[in-house]
């Protein structure tokens, strides 16, 4: 889908043209000359991605909230002069069933969004883009369904990718937008990593190209990249040409990961940005000179500063930037917001205060500087601004005028969003499969070992795994289980309302679609590590306990008991575990779900079978080892 002038989510832009100093700079100041290209700065407070609209709080459950304060585009007098551009990037509700685990589309949420756009005018004061997140997708059939609200209700009413192209004198830029959302879109939770096909891809590779012709271009989506299933050469090659990607989805990962920032191997920036429901996020994006700058706020925390020139080392990219252009700028820009009046913005670089930056027009302030005093090595820039009403606000970043320079982002923020994590989960899940089909298959076929004094753990491990594998009982059963979890269907239920799917390892087929698996390899492995393996674990154990002589009684009394207790305690929490995961399969996937199920229901009544015949099994069947346990005693 295309359209023809826009903007990306959360976020706002605003840039402008001249000649002499880069000081003024047409739109920024009335009355100025014309002069160099100056603070290409947006300044508007924006709900950011994977949050929601301003003044929204994604409703919870089907009770209509009460707005939170509208988000303002800039603030007092420093606000005015420029109409930036504001989005956001999905979950506009949160479409949760009031228990908060079931999904569905409710409509008084959807009327409650509509409802702050218009109250807040919004739409009147600046370009508004809302896309859709996977929130905005549970459980719809398909997208004509009326359910589909986000046609209805959305600023942006259309759903697919689409490139939107932001025109001014002095330049053009653009927003591609990349729609990963479900279609079929099942209920929760499978339905948390996004897909591309083919056609998409090559949609998204014509909207790239068509890009070529502006001064900059950014995506933006819902998703990270490292939740969006692609074919090759995948999402990230295809956005290369991309100064930025902005996203959200993964809500600060409940806290734990606050700034989630990195780039990808083309240089692309990849900037997520935590949710507006709980944390109030939200970004504020410039072009300054073609050169990219932001800063993450949190909303109602003033006031909002953002340096523009020079712009951060760690979010500069030589292969998408002029970033020559620090060397021969002759003032450093800031954008401040405020409600109040400021007082005073106070520059300083490496320690050093530079001096006052004073108030250029709207939210731009300047301050004449040298560039070429700092044209060796690392240097940090920071700015206080101060505003009437007493409140301070400092930033500050790390800077370089040469080019060759760089800084590396973390390890685990890079992690998080450049690994495919529907890749990496699905290796891990055939690997933990296939350890425990290896084992059994190993101890099925090798020779029993002869018990030869007071065996150590290795020796009794080894032997407990040998009971059971050469029990057929035991053995089968366990072996069926794991080939059952890789290929079997874990169950048959309404993965969306009215229609019948099917959920395996792989994938949901639902509505004669097939979704492919990506979630469901993450809950693949949970399962194996923290049922299946650890029940195959338990079950050597009490074999074991029967080949030395005990039974369910006595062995606690004559065992260890300080060991046995807390290993039946283990058993018996991952027991409950799966236990609630039957309950959670039914309140979201349905009743049927909850009794169609092999992976969860019928695996709870197999559990109990199998750990009942541990301890009833004939001694006839087990005679061999005993005898080998009571020998290797009496020696």
């Amino acid at each position: 889908m295309r359209d023809g002038s826009g903007e990306a989510g959360g976020v706002a832009w605003r840039r402008a043209g001249g000649g002499r100093s880069d000081r003024c700079s047409r739109g920024w100041v009335n009355g100025c000359g014309a002069g160099e290209d100056a603070a290409a700065g947006g300044g508007a407070a924006g709900g950011g991605p994977g949050g929601a609209a301003p003044g929204l709080a994604r409703p919870s459950g089907a009770s209509a909230p009460g707005p939170a304060p509208p988000l303002r585009s800039g603030a007092g007098p420093r606000g005015r002069g420029h109409q930036p551009l504001l989005g956001s990037a999905g979950d506009l509700t949160d479409a949760k069933t009031k228990d908060k685990l079931g999904s569905e589309q409710i409509e008084v949420e959807w009327q409650t969004y509509q409802l702050i756009l218009k109250r807040s005018r919004v739409m009147e004061k600046t370009k508004w883009i809302d896309i859709k997140g996977n929130h905005d997708s549970f459980n719809i059939p398909h997208l004509d369904n009326i359910q589909n609200y986000y046609r209805r209700y959305s600023a942006w009413h259309k759903d697919g990718s689409f490139h939107y192209v932001h025109r001014t004198p002095f330049g053009n830029y653009s927003f591609i937008c990349v729609d990963a959302t479900l279609s079929p879109g099942p209920k929760r939770p499978y339905n948390f990593f996004g897909i591309l096909n083919m056609s998409q891809m090559e949609e998204l590779s014509s909207l790239a190209t068509e890009s070529h012709h502006s001064n900059q271009t950014i995506w933006f989506g819902h998703y990270p990249t490292s939740t969006i299933i692609s074919p090759s050469p995948g999402v990230r090659m295809v956005m290369s040409s991309a100064t930025a990607y902005l996203c959200g989805h993964l809500h600060t990962l409940g806290g734990l990961m606050p700034i989630l920032h990195s780039q990808h191997p083309q240089g692309t920036l990849e900037l997520e940005l935590g949710d507006w429901m709980e944390n109030r996020k939200y970004r504020i994006l410039a072009f300054d000179h073609d050169l990219l700058s932001f800063a993450d706020m949190n909303f109602e925390e003033w006031p909002a500063v953002l340096i523009t020139n020079p712009k951060s080392l760690l979010y500069s990219s030589s292969s998408h930037e002029p970033l020559v252009k620090i060397l021969h700028s002759t003032h450093i820009r800031i954008l401040v917001f405020s409600h109040s009046f400021i007082t005073s913005v106070k520059v300083s670089i490496d320690g050093v205060h530079l001096g006052d930056a004073h108030h250029v027009s709207g939210p731009l302030y300047v301050l004449k500087w040298n560039p070429q005093n700092y044209s060796e090595g690392l240097h940090h820039i920071d700015v206080t601004v101060q505003d009437a009403i007493g409140k301070s606000s400092t930033q500050g970043h790390t800077f370089a005028v040469n080019e060759n320079l760089s800084l590396r982002f973390g390890f685990l923020s890079s992690l998080i969003l450049l690994t495919d994590h529907y890749i990496l989960a699905r290796i891990l899940f055939g690997l933990t499969v296939l350890v425990q089909i290896t084992l059994l298959l190993i101890f099925r076929y090798l020779r029993k070992p002869t018990l030869k004094g007071p065996p150590g753990l290795v020796m009794l491990t080894s032997f407990s795994l040998h009971i059971l594998s050469k029990t057929n009982t035991f053995y089968y059963s366990v072996l069926i289980l794991s080939l059952y979890t890789a290929l079997g269907p874990w169950f048959i239920g309404e993965v969306i309302d009215g229609q019948v799917g099917t959920c395996f390892s792989f994938g949901v087929i639902v509505g004669g679609h097939f979704l492919q698996g990506s979630l469901t390899f993450v809950v693949g492995i949970l399962q194996m590590i923290f049922f299946n393996l650890p029940l195959m674990a338990y079950l050597c154990w009490c074999l074991l306990l029967r080949c030395q002589g005990h039974s369910f009684c006595s062995h606690i009394c004559h065992a260890r008991h300080f060991l046995a207790v807390p290993i039946h305690l283990t058993m018996l929490l991952l027991l409950s575990w799966q236990v609630y995961s039957c309950y959670f399969l039914q309140r979201t996937y349905g009743t049927l779900a909850f009794f169609l199920s092999p992976m969860k229901t019928w695996l709870v009544v197999l559990t109990l079978v199998l750990i009942h015949k541990t301890w009833t099994l004939s001694p006839s069947e087990l005679r061999t080892y005993i005898v080998e346990m009571k020998n290797c005693q009496s020696s």
